[in-house]
């Protein structure tokens, strides 16, 4: 038969059930932390992928208004087919009105780059909000900040012959597209997506 524990032994047991359940606390902080500081940076990478999308897709449709003039004033269009031409004019304030949409703000701009041979843009933004107060100090001042870059893709392909002032027929990841400069109007071009491709890069 067991006999029956003293005071003494649940007085012993105390403190360490105090100290298991501060360890446990402790912990569950913790946790809490690295949740909060892991939200803030998924969404700081959010605003960033959003941002860097809206500054290359702002640059396509530039592509686009570029191309349909030049083959309008009978130049040579076809460097506009392959990414050249645009300047990005609109690039940091689409890229900026997309972080904001996001809580976020843009850091420097959209910066042009290449990215394996095709022009692209690089953002940085900085989230609004904070990692929020918790055990650690200074969370509650700290920001979120994510860095992105999206990438503009031609999808034609030119024929090895083709020239601007004739017929060119495009092959466009599989869809055919032709160009007739001589019978051209400014509804004849397909949808943008067709073109190009706009995409985060790797």
């Amino acid at each position: 038969m067991t006999p029956p524990r003293s005071h003494a032994d649940r007085g012993q047991t105390l403190p360490l059930y105090i100290w298991l359940t501060g360890i446990l606390l402790f912990a569950a902080f913790a946790f809490f932390v690295f949740a909060q500081a892991a939200s803030a940076r998924n969404g700081a990478q959010s605003a960033a992928d959003a941002a860097a999308l809206a500054a290359a897709q702002d640059s396509r449709d530039e592509l686009m208004t570029g191309l349909q003039k030049a083959i309008l004033q009978d130049d040579d269009w076809l460097p506009w087919l392959q990414g050249e031409g645009s300047k990005g004019t609109g690039a940091s304030a689409a890229a900026d009105r997309l972080a904001a949409d996001n809580d976020s703000t843009l850091q420097g701009g959209a910066i042009p780059t290449i990215v394996n041979g095709f022009p692209g843009y690089q953002v940085t933004i900085e989230t609004r909000y904070t990692v929020g107060k918790s055990i650690i100090p200074g969370t509650e001042t700290q920001h979120a900040r994510a860095e992105a870059v999206a990438v503009i893709q031609p999808r034609c392909t030119l024929p090895s012959d083709a020239d601007p002032k004739k017929l060119v027929h495009l092959d466009c990841d599989g869809r055919p597209v032709d160009i007739d400069p001589e019978h051209f109007r400014s509804d004849d071009l397909p949808d943008a997506s067709v073109l190009f491709s706009v995409h985060l890069a790797e």
